[in-house]
């Protein structure tokens, strides 16, 4: 990984560092990230997504995968920030096999679905829940007219390999979150097109410091009833007006913290399947490309208007000339993470493919260094996940909590330094270091996926997540 930083930047926000981490200590941003499960492959699932489709048929590396991932979250950790882990699911998902008619125990289940149909198979392999940036809408306490925080998770039903996670996804948040006087849980929107939902990847945060009131930001691709609002002409909108309405009356948002905004058709046809892959927010710092939002300008204004903190929003606007869409999407520049660290700095953490690209680095190097918060930049080898369309900020689920209710969450999904090491050595023992297409008719993929999963509940002490049997 790289580190840069601009020391003039830091001295020159330094009022503004006083006053925001003397609000925040009683409130903090924590980022659960995902662990990439055993059966990490590329089997180019994702229509919409270029670098999904790119790397389709690669062999993969699912304990290379794994630890590039647990290097970040250590990485965050040691950055004293407070860092969340969540686990993957179990993988493959025979259940949804059995359903489809392939029948017998789970070894003739594989071998049937692999003669009958290797593409469907694989799409039940799939590690595609590492992503928790999609696992769930999650609104915090101060937004909300109960006062608790919020969460929903996502159907994901656009694509069929993410639409067997909403079930798993919500009792695994259950087991985190396991709290009722502070924490509400939703049960995913109907698994239908009416009410595409894809989580925190279409939703932003904007606020003063994470403790108090903010304004929800959700992004939307296209309108299921409303023919009268443009769409994507080429790549499906994934996020529907109807779904980011839902999820606002579910989670009893405040009316002033809320905001929806239209994805621009013209760059999701482009790639950028998700709001975030074309803009990051974090406390009153909006990074988004110059065409991130259907009428832009307009649109810029209303978040203006609509932002009611008391520190003055700060919007970069990266110019088309300087990132091209393309190069948005190839190096996953707006796939960062924002982050505020201790010292009052905010770290912009950003795969490797944004240092490897000239004009996206430069803009880098000119952003830390001019009259805005974002101050510093660390890359971090992300390749595994970049090559099958996720970046950093696909990896992480963000959850404002105050004191207390970070004290309710389940201990044992925090990252300490025992628990980063038990996790490092549990992933050398349980994963493979290479996947490819015919290492998914062997059972025992299957078998070794299921132990290491058993294994992670106890670690973790997440109790009965999984719907599968292990034969003691």
């Amino acid at each position: 990984m790289t580190i840069r930083f601009a020391s003039a930047a830091i001295a020159l926000y330094g009022c503004y560092i006083l006053i925001i981490f003397g609000k925040s200590m009683r409130a903090l941003e924590v980022n659960f990230d995902g662990l990439v499960g055993p059966t990490h492959n590329y089997a180019g699932l994702s229509y919409g997504n270029v670098a999904s489709l790119n790397n389709a048929t690669s062999f993969s590396n699912p304990q290379e995968a794994v630890l590039q991932g647990l290097e970040k979250m250590k990485a965050m950790h040691d950055k004293g920030l407070t860092q969340g882990v969540f686990a993957p699911h179990a993988r493959p998902d025979l259940n949804v096999l059995r359903r489809l008619g392939f029948t017998g125990n789970d070894a003739q289940v594989i071998h049937k679905a692999f003669k009958a149909d290797p593409i469907l198979l694989r799409a039940c392999y799939s590690a595609s829940a590492m992503w928790t940036a999609n696992a769930a809408t999650v609104s915090p306490s101060p937004d909300t007219l109960d006062g608790k925080v919020h969460f929903t998770s996502a159907n994901l039903n656009n694509k069929f390999h993410r639409s067997l996670e909403p079930a798993t996804t919500t009792r695994l948040l259950k087991a985190m979150f396991n709290n009722d006087s502070y924490f509400t849980h939703h049960t995913h929107l109907p698994d239908q097109g009416f009410f595409g939902d894809e989580g925190a990847a279409n939703h932003t945060r904007l606020c003063d410091s994470h403790g108090e009131q903010g304004l929800e930001m959700f992004v939307f691709g296209a309108s299921a009833f409303n023919s009268q609002l443009p769409k994507p002409a080429k790549f499906p909108a994934r996020q529907t007006l109807e779904a980011s309405e839902a999820i606002c009356r579910l989670h009893n948002l405040k009316e002033s913290s809320q905001i929806l905004l239209q994805q621009n058709p013209d760059v999701i046809d482009q790639g950028v399947f998700h709001n975030d892959v074309i803009a990051v927010g974090n406390e009153n710092v909006l990074l988004c490309h110059q065409q991130a939002f259907l009428n832009q300008q307009d649109a810029l204004q209303e978040i203006r208007d609509a932002y009611t903190g008391s520190k003055q929003l700060c919007i970069i606007e990266v110019p088309t000339d300087k990132v091209s869409i393309s190069d948005a999407v190839s190096s996953y520049l707006f796939n960062s993470q924002l982050v505020s660290l201790d010292d009052g700095s905010m770290l912009l953490v950003a795969p490797q493919e944004c240092q490897r690209n000239s004009a996206v680095n430069a803009y880098i190097e000119e952003m830390i260094l001019a009259d805005n918060p974002v101050n510093q930049v660390q890359f971090f080898d992300l390749r595994q996940s970049m090559q099958n369309g996720g970046g950093p900020a696909c990896l992480r689920l963000r959850v404002a909590l105050n004191q207390q209710e970070l004290s309710a969450v389940n201990p044992e999904v925090i990252l300490t330094d025992t628990k980063y090491t038990q996790l490092c050595d549990w992933a050398k023992r349980n994963y493979r270091d290479k996947l490819g297409a015919n290492d998914f008719a062997d059972p025992a993929l299957l078998y070794e996926s299921y132990q290491a999963l058993d294994e992670l509940t106890q670690l973790l002490n997440l109790g009965s997540v999984y719907d599968f049997q292990l034969a003691r």
